[in-house]
């Protein structure tokens, strides 16, 4: 009976794979060779890091194995306690969970509820040297979450939010991952199998391991020198600073608004205020953001305009410097190791949580339905970071191109302008404000954003609206 049990099993875990992927021809191949290195029943993993990566990997990575009917126990080593204010809880980040990423979120049953949700975004206000133009959500639905990655900053009155980052994990330990606080130091290997050491000397040999500890991490430099061929993306310096205004002046100052600024300031690629409960935001994003460059920001009489100087000069109740990739890494994996996230590869600049989600579901399918040796990250799991690393490349052409829009006075007024006409009449085909939304929102490929304005019609549109701006003589 035993092994009639284990042989519906078996043909209960191959009918659900086969209806969920495609074999290739490579895999058939390795398998007539006897080469099997899929997770079985009781097999271990243990995943490093549980932020949104590594909880999106141990949720999917459980979620699939309950309905192929594998038994796995999943440990997610996470040292600090997202319950905690302050850096105690805060994982750096602005905190926008892009509409793209909470509809497909909720269609995996993952709906992120209102009590972690600071504000809902339905638009966002785009400021500039010679005016500003609010632009409301496409659908205009309220579907942009701006949230906390902890509770709260370091000086929160009360703790009246949810953390985004303590959400995810209650979903994983609801489906049965054991969380541990301790803090992983290395990995090594045993009889081929990696094994763990966390700093209170607690050792763990599993059958895979799967790497979520970012990019702001010493720990990765152990991670590196024990997995051959990998290196770590490279990366450089943002500002992400919360200041304290009251829910009041939140919603005065700012609405349900996100602030987006196009600004000639050197280094500076992207500049945004967030409305957060009782706090806003301000997150710079660009090449190696110091104090000066934060100065020059806050100096800015756009930003004066929009935020006046005694609302946050000198008060910031938390601040960091936190890095960001600007490339993706070398070999995410090996044998019955893989990288996830922004260890491996994300997006670049907006929308990490969305690409964490991407490389997430395809290493936890691949481990699942596939195998978790090397050979099997490479053909299963490495389409899915090279398709990010592939948009970056057009990403990159595109912040160009709008550093060349922030840098020249008339095309700054032609961009205003466009916008402006679309916002103001009904059933007008809002070619340059859906560009803007989903370049500041991070809400489309960076391949889809830039074949957009490859369109004709945006491109007579632009042009035409730039000529008669550089023509007006305050244009000039």
């Amino acid at each position: 009976m035993s092994r009639l049990r284990s042989l519906a099993r078996t043909m209960k875990t191959a009918d659900f794979r086969a209806s969920f992927s495609r074999e290739t021809p490579a895999v058939r191949q390795a398998e007539s060779k006897g080469v099997d290195s899929r997770l079985e029943d009781g097999a271990r993993v243990a995943v490093v890091g549980g932020g949104p990566a590594g909880s999106f990997f141990s949720y999917f990575l459980l979620e699939l194995a309950e309905r192929a009917g594998v038994r796995l126990r999943v440990d997610v080593y996470e040292p600090r306690d997202f319950s905690a204010a302050a850096p105690q809880g805060c994982n750096m980040c602005g905190g926008i969970v892009s509409e793209s990423l909470v509809q497909a979120l909720a269609t995996e049953g993952i709906g992120i509820p209102p009590t972690v949700v600071q504000r809902g975004i339905d638009s966002y206000v785009l400021h500039t040297d010679v005016g500003n133009v609010r632009i409301d959500t496409p659908l205009r639905e309220m579907r942009i979450a701006a949230v906390f990655r902890g509770p709260g900053p370091r000086d929160a009155r009360e703790v009246r939010w949810g953390s985004f980052d303590g959400f995810l994990q209650k979903h994983v330990r609801d489906r049965g991952a054991e969380l541990i606080h301790s803090r992983v130091d290395e990995i090594g290997w045993e009889s081929g199998r990696p094994r763990i050491r966390t700093r209170d000397g607690k050792l763990g040999t599993y059958d895979l391991v799967a790497v979520a500890v970012g990019v702001n991490t010493g720990a990765l430099k152990s991670f590196q020198s024990m997995v051959a061929g990998y290196r770590p993306p490279r990366t450089t310096r943002t500002f992400i600073g919360e200041y304290y205004l009251g829910d009041r002046n939140v919603a005065s100052i700012l609405g349900s608004s996100m602030h987006v600024f196009l600004l000639s300031i050197p280094r500076l690629e992207f500049a945004a205020i967030i409305p957060k409960g009782d706090y806003a935001t301000v997150c710079l994003l660009g090449r190696d953001i110091d104090d000066a460059l934060v100065q020059a920001f806050l100096d800015s009489p756009v930003v004066r305009e929009c935020l006046p100087p005694e609302s946050y000069a000198g008060r910031s109740s938390c601040h960091c410097w936190p890095s960001i990739n600007v490339s993706g890494a070398v070999r995410p994996f090996s044998d019955r190791v893989v990288f996830i996230g922004d260890c491996g590869f994300t997006r670049l600049y907006k929308d990490g949580i969305g690409a964490a989600y991407r490389t997430a579901k395809a290493a936890a399918t691949t481990a699942l339905f596939h195998g978790v040796s090397a050979a099997d990250f490479e053909t299963y799991y490495w389409p899915a970071c090279k398709g990010i690393g592939d948009d970056n490349r057009i990403g990159v052409l595109t912040f160009a191109v709008a550093r060349q829009v922030q840098r020249i006075r008339f095309m700054r007024r032609a961009l205003l302008r466009m916008a402006s006409v679309e916002q103001g009449k009904s059933g007008e085909r809002r070619r340059m404000s859906q560009v803007l939304w989903d370049l500041f929102t991070g809400s489309a490929s960076y391949r889809d954003i830039f074949l957009r304005t490859l369109h004709p019609a945006f491109i007579a549109r632009f042009l035409w609206i730039s000529i008669v701006s550089m023509l007006k003589k305050d244009g000039a």
